[in-house]
């Protein structure tokens, strides 16, 4: 009875090993790798020559040949150092020599850094690192106006005493001219005293007035200008020309700051202070009687005593408001793209991140390659494969085995002496013994 046949549906399969596989996908992505990292190179290239561009001085035509020059040179560099490092790296085995590509590329990865990541950076967030620096520079300025229209009208605030002060001798005038104060009516030495402080006084309020309205007109001038650089910020256009006008803007800006500071009045109420009181001169009594040129005498003691502590109230007012800080704005300084971005770096982690990744994304590739050459060598690489022996390699294999056949048999007969003793009878029965003796390479393939 024949043996029993094997099922139609079990088909009998070959595992094939794991390292095949994987020296057969390095071989298929070999062409993708040099692709992928071309494309890589090509778009660090492009942002690289966007960034150089900014920092370029002359003619259009000289700073379009130079950029161009500058970023084929940066993306021929970054293709050759990873294709070089796919290559070579994965087939290095050596500790110290795995050590030493290590080395090679976390130095090249720094130098591709240097000379074209944070340009990309520029590329893609220049336009935004300037825009901050605008928006910081504003609030700047709006701090400096705020502080400087603080220091000019706080001298507002001596504007009540001095009003007060003023009316006070106003009335005393008044007063004297019913007899008052030095009991005889009339409009004598004391009158004029009173008025005349009074007087001065009023001067005094009248100027801290007019001081009032020309801070306030200031800081509305002021105000315009924070408006138009808050504009220019968020405006759409190139940012070079719109941080051109921000230039102009800011400059008006501190002469608007400069001329608060210097409209303050707190030096004119200091002045006044001083002649009030160093400056009083006692008028002579003028009563036609000895006793009321004496009251008149006494009364204007006691003005002068009166005067002197109000000038001193005074003084120690504008003091202390002269003794606030001054304000220096600082002077807008224009930037490049490239400048800003690496001032502002904190402010804008992904669009370094971004820009690194462009020019280091090769080096994932090249550790890839170094784990499954690494995996290939641990494995082993199978010499052949009944699934990937070719008709033409068999062929050359059993050429090969047939030579090899051939030379093993000539070499033996050839090294054999070629004599043999005189009489054997027994030479002769080998001989006929192999008439019935079939090859076995005969029996191999039949007729």
């Amino acid at each position: 009875m024949p043996p029993d046949s094997p099922s139609p549906s079990v088909v009998p399969t070959t595992a094939v090993p794991t390292a095949l596989l994987l020296s057969r996908g390095v071989d298929r992505l070999e062409a993708t790798l040099k692709i992928t990292t071309a494309i890589l190179a090509l778009a660090a290239g492009v942002y690289t020559y966007l960034g150089v561009r900014e920092l370029l001085n002359g003619s259009p035509s000289m700073v379009f040949f130079a950029a161009v020059i500058y970023s084929v040179a940066v993306s021929v560099g970054i293709y050759a150092f990873w294709i070089f490092l796919m290559q070579f790296m994965p087939h290095v085995v050596s500790t110290k020599g795995r050590n030493l590509m290590f080395g090679c590329m976390l130095l090249g990865s720094l130098m591709i850094v240097a000379m074209s990541s944070w340009l990309n950076a520029s590329a893609l967030a220049g336009a935004a690192a300037i825009q901050q620096h605008l928006s910081i520079t504003v609030q700047n300025y709006t701090r400096d106006l705020d502080a400087a229209n603080t220091n000019a009208i706080a001298a507002q605030g001596l504007l009540p005493d001095i009003q007060l002060s003023a009316s006070r001798f106003s009335k005393l005038a008044d007063a004297e001219k019913a007899g008052s104060l030095t009991g005889t009516s009339g409009s004598g030495t004391v009158v004029q005293l009173m008025t005349q402080m009074s007087g001065q006084l009023d001067s005094l309020g009248q100027e801290v007035q007019a001081s009032a309205k020309r801070v306030s007109a200031l800081f509305e001038q002021g105000g315009k200008h924070l408006a138009k650089m808050r504009e220019l910020i968020s405006d759409r256009g190139p940012i070079a020309s719109r941080s051109d006008a921000f230039a102009t803007e800011s400059l008006a800006l501190m002469g608007v700051i400069a001329n608060l500071q210097q409209t303050s009045v707190a030096p004119a109420v200091k002045r006044a202070a001083t002649t009030l009181s160093s400056g009083f001169i006692a008028p002579v009594a003028g009563g036609r009687t000895a006793d009321l040129a004496d009251r008149q005498s006494a009364v204007v003691g006691k003005v002068e005593g009166v005067i002197a502590m109000q000038a001193a109230s005074l003084s120690d007012a504008a003091d202390k408001i002269l003794a606030m800080p001054r304000v220096e704005p600082a002077r807008f300084q224009s930037m490049s793209p490239a400048e800003a971005v690496l001032r502002y770096a904190g402010d804008f982690i992904p669009s370094w991140a971004g820009a690194i990744s462009i020019d280091l994304m090769p080096a994932v590739l090249v550790l890839i390659l170094c784990v499954v050459h690494a995996a290939i060598r641990r494995e082993g690489l199978p010499a052949a494969n009944a699934s990937s022996v070719t008709v033409g390699d068999m062929l050359a294999a059993l050429q090969m085995a047939r030579e090899v056949e051939t030379a093993r048999r000539a070499v033996p007969s050839e090294a054999e002496p070629q004599y043999t003793p005189a009489a054997t009878p027994a030479v002769a029965e080998p001989a006929a013994a192999d008439e019935n003796v079939t090859a076995l390479a005969s029996a191999r393939h039949p007729k």
